[in-house]
């Protein structure tokens, strides 16, 4: 049986590689998620580019599981050495923009709501396949949330090795400005916003948070954009700078943004809060399901939509994610067979009830 699922994956993930889904342009690649849901008698709905199943005997008494993954990619980069819109197989490799991330997870979830939803369990089960994830877009999962059913818990399906991820960290953008005074830089006039931002810079450098986590490590500041100045002979009188903070956690954004603002002399201003570090117990049941087969839990510091899911939540899927955003990108066959066994294995029967 896992081998027709694989093999149905397999199919499914080319189709899904050779239609281009790239972030807000996802209509084609929801096409096919909605026909492969209505192919499989699982009754799909949809609002914008977001597919999603209600698993039949829904009960409202029951917990209920999201299984989640993205049918959306980022842009192709130009290294690129193949056609990135290619499904080709090549020594047990499928290549192909997004087929790692995260096609694997995609189309396995699938085949495992397929499996657990002709199944008796006691919880309820949600397919949903998102869009905009690559871009926390406001059409993707915070938009398609309320109108699901309650969630207790989601398993997204990103590359993580089929090891669990049970920590996320958060991202927060803040752009940061100092003001002075222009002037003539031969007869040194003004005031050179440069030197007024100097000393937030090095704060910025230099400052560590005192609350380390265990799983993601500490929450982390880097200045990655600096802009001043016109031409060589004039002080600039603005200096402007974007500041990429990655919180554990044990902070939220909203308490790292009072901390910056509370110590920086320049102006800063967050463009959001609502990408939250997220984290799920170690005792939640499904976690301890996971390690009882074996399995590692981590922290991953990289993004995705469980920073818009105000539930617990846990990262787990096909591929690798060193392999994501980058040129060639591929998935194993042997990663997504593997994968259906797995997910089958972790979620059939498992108790999800918390407490």
């Amino acid at each position: 049986m896992t081998k027709r699922y694989a093999e149905a994956a397999v199919e499914l993930l080319r189709r899904l590689v050779a239609t281009p889904s790239v972030s807000r342009d996802e209509k084609g690649a929801a096409d096919l998620m909605e026909a492969a849901l209505s192919d499989a008698g699982l009754s799909p709905r949809r609002e914008k580019n977001n597919v999603w199943s209600v698993a039949p005997g829904y009960d409202a008494s029951r917990p209920t599981l999201l299984l989640n993954a993205h049918v959306d990619t980022v842009k192709p980069v130009a290294s690129w050495s193949r056609d990135p819109f290619s499904p080709d197989i090549e020594g047990g490799r499928l290549y192909g923009l997004g087929s790692n991330d995260c096609g694997g997870g995609l189309v396995t979830l699938l085949q495992v709501y397929r499996h657990l939803a002709a199944t008796r369990q006691g919880y309820n089960l949600v397919y949903l396949a998102s869009a905009e994830e690559e871009v926390s877009g406001a059409n993707g999962v915070s938009h398609v949330l309320p109108l699901l059913p309650p969630i207790d818990l989601a398993l997204v399906g990103e590359p993580t090795g089929m090891q669990p991820a049970v920590a996320e960290k958060g991202l927060m953008v803040v752009d940061m400005e100092a003001h002075g005074k222009s002037g003539h830089a031969a007869r040194g006039e003004g005031v050179n916003a440069i030197y007024a931002m100097l000393d937030d810079l090095v704060w910025l450098r230099d400052y560590r948070f005192e609350r380390v986590s265990s799983l993601l490590g500490p929450t982390l500041m880097s200045v990655t954009v600096l802009n001043a100045g016109t031409q060589h002979n004039v002080v600039p009188d603005v200096c402007r700078a974007v500041i990429d903070v990655r919180t554990n956690e044990l902070y939220t954004n909203e308490e790292v943004f009072s901390i910056i603002r509370s110590h920086v002399h320049s102006d800063v201003k967050a463009r959001s809060f609502r990408l939250k570090s997220s984290s799920i117990a170690l005792d939640h049941p499904l976690v301890r399901r996971c390690v009882s087969m074996g399995k590692t839990p981590f922290g991953s510091p990289t993004l995705s939509d469980q920073a818009l899911m105000p539930f617990p939540s846990m990262k787990m899927g096909p591929g690798d994610s060193a392999r994501s955003h980058s040129a060639d990108e591929y998935i194993l066959l042997e990663e997504m067979e593997n994968a259906i066994e797995e997910y089958i294995s972790i979620l059939d029967g498992v108790d999800l009830n918390v407490g």
